[in-house]
């Protein structure tokens, strides 16, 4: 199974306009644009009855305590988590492309819907489970809320490593995964074992260091 984008390359740079946050000579950081990149794949294998696709930060800090803090740097050997930023489940073998900013498109203050979605051009509806932005916002009253789909990078401007964020597609041998309401993107994928026929991944890099934002544009 393949899996591409006419977004950005694999192992390339994540375009700002597919993500949370822009870097701001003046405040650090902005809202960006949002948009979901645009994904799409072949050689689907045989017997496949649904996909599922994720997409997370395994460069994520695990304390949080010195994120975006003035005159605090976040090391490259600090320890390190995953962040979930996507989880799209029950999508049926037939569909082959998610386009750019189909399912997100611009920061919804408080997390966007929760009901499922439609791809274009197919009578079907698709589950997201809730992303990680969830718990990072819990404690902000003018952002607490549950973030459905896709919210794109936003990694520390404090931190000295460059975060990369793999996009998964999981080929399943069951139509629907037997989740239940709401569900994180770890939820999801622990509901994959014993379903996967195969998978495939693209990798893309992002940063919020001016320094490094810099290195990554070369």
């Amino acid at each position: 199974m393949r899996l591409w984008s006419d977004t950005f390359r694999d192992g390339g740079l994540i375009p700002a306009e597919n993500a949370f946050a822009v870097i701001d000579p003046l405040t650090h950081v902005r809202l960006s644009t949002n948009r979901n990149p645009h994904l799409a794949w072949d050689e689907v294998p045989a017997g496949t009855e649904s996909l599922a696709l994720f997409c997370f930060d395994n460069d994520a800090p695990q304390d949080g305590s010195r994120v975006n803090l003035e005159g605090e740097r976040l090391a490259l050997d600090l320890p390190r988590g995953e962040f979930f930023h996507w989880s799209l489940i029950d999508l049926p073998p037939a569909l082959q492309s998610i386009a750019e900013g189909e399912f997100s498109e611009l920061v919804t203050a408080k997390g966007k819907s929760g009901l499922p979605v439609r791809p274009a051009g197919h009578d079907c509806q698709l589950r997201q489970g809730v992303n990680d932005y969830t718990g990072w916002f819990a404690g902000d009253p003018e952002m607490a809320g549950d973030y459905y789909g896709y919210d794109g990078p936003c990694p520390p401007w404090n931190d000295e490593r460059i975060h990369h964020y793999i996009f998964r597609l999981y080929a399943l041998d069951v139509p629907a995964l037997t989740l239940q309401g709401r569900f994180t993107g770890a939820e999801a994928r622990a509901a994959l074992h014993g379903h996967i026929i195969d998978e495939a991944q693209l990798i893309g890099a992002y940063s919020l260091n001016p320094e490094l934002a810099q290195t990554l544009k070369k």
